[in-house]
């Protein structure tokens, strides 16, 4: 999670359209997400019953928002994919860095949820082609929230199924933009390196501290979108510093880090073996 809001918001940051930043992303997305679908399939992480219910409407969602962010004009396009880029970012950091455990809450009721899975894969293709990325914050997120599931199964069948958004958002950009704008070094370089990468993430998947890579990853994501949404906003004319403002929120950033960093290591802490006198007063009181 985060692979595509992050290379999204790297491309606006310098100066790539809007339009052409998400079709680079979900061109590259092909190789990345088929590498990691075979890499999630190979250890066990993939749920089929998941993934058929996802990716259908996830490829509906992602060939709709393509055509939809393709057909803006670029002075809208960039100010509207850095709010939504922006609102993940923070939706990540908040989910992983102000939960009171980094143990992710799973609801039992996955049986009455599963009627849910059509919208919300359609949502998140939607996100996902507008936005350049999404698919991760918003399904993996939710199902991990709500879906009666191991998290490793969660995450191997939302990345598994996000082979077929792909395929649908890039084909709606192939009608919306066609492919010669492309930048193929690009996208040879980001397909390159979540090709290499993915085989190494499903084997952590579940294996390291979940809400220390959220927040890592939703507040950089924060720290990039946040500069072009201050200034569509205006704040620098109205006589406010980014550069303060942006420090403000890099230290919050970081503060959640060690919080998160902390809450792991004394939920990892064994808890040491109760004394004879404590014991004993247990006994004494019951």
């Amino acid at each position: 999670m985060g692979y595509g809001v992050t290379s999204a918001s790297l491309l606006l940051s310098t100066g790539v359209a809007p339009a052409l930043a998400s079709a680079s992303v979900n061109v590259a997305q092909l190789g990345t997400t088929l590498s990691s679908g075979i890499s999630h399939w190979r250890v066990g992480n993939v749920d089929w019953r998941i993934v058929r219910r996802l990716a259908g409407p996830g490829a509906v969602g992602g060939f709709v928002g393509a055509t939809v962010l393709s057909g803006l004009d670029t002075a809208v396009a960039r100010p509207v994919m850095a709010w939504l880029l922006l609102v993940l970012g923070v939706a990540v950091t908040v989910r992983f860095g102000l939960r009171h455990s980094p143990r992710l809450e799973r609801s039992p009721r996955w049986t009455a949820r599963r009627r849910f899975l059509g919208p919300l894969g359609a949502g998140g293709g939607f996100v996902n082609a507008t936005g350049g990325g999404g698919w991760g914050p918003v399904v993996t997120s939710t199902l991990l929230a709500t879906a009666d599931a191991e998290p490793r199964r969660v995450i191997g069948s939302v990345a598994t199924s996000e082979f077929v958004v792909s395929v649908a958002a890039s084909a709606g950009f192939v009608v919306g933009l066609g492919l010669r704008d492309l930048d193929w070094w690009t996208v040879g370089a980001l397909m390159a390196g979540g090709v290499v990468a993915a085989p190494f993430a499903a084997l952590l998947a579940g294996k390291l501290p979940q809400a220390v890579l959220g927040v890592a990853v939703g507040g950089l994501i924060v720290l990039l979108n946040l500069a072009p949404v201050l200034s569509g906003l205006g704040v620098a004319q109205a006589g406010v510093s980014v550069p303060t403002l942006l420090a403000v929120v890099a230290a919050v950033w970081v503060s959640l880090l060690v919080r998160a960093a902390l809450v792991v290591r004394r939920v990892r802490t064994p808890r040491p073996a109760p004394t004879g006198e404590e014991r004993a007063s247990v006994g004494t009181a019951s």
